[in-house]
């Protein structure tokens, strides 16, 4: 059981743990350096990974500075 808790997960399904849009995954992949791996077509990210990134302030940290740089 242990196995499939330590699986690949897709952009859906990460989307859907963080109750997020594919969308946002793709954008926080690409200007905030979301942890993911790309496998042929598809990115694949790992649970710990994206959960550390949260912890250590992933995009809400850098969005929060972008918009006191607008103030």
């Amino acid at each position: 059981m242990a196995e499939m808790e330590d699986r690949w997960l897709s952009v859906d399904e990460i989307g859907k743990y963080l109750g997020v849009s594919s969308d946002t995954v793709y954008r926080w992949r690409e200007r905030y350096g979301m942890p993911a791996h790309r496998m042929g077509r598809l990115w694949k990210f790992k649970r710990d990974e994206v959960d550390e990134w949260v912890k250590v302030g992933g995009a809400a940290d850098l969005e929060i500075r972008q918009e006191q740089k607008k103030a």
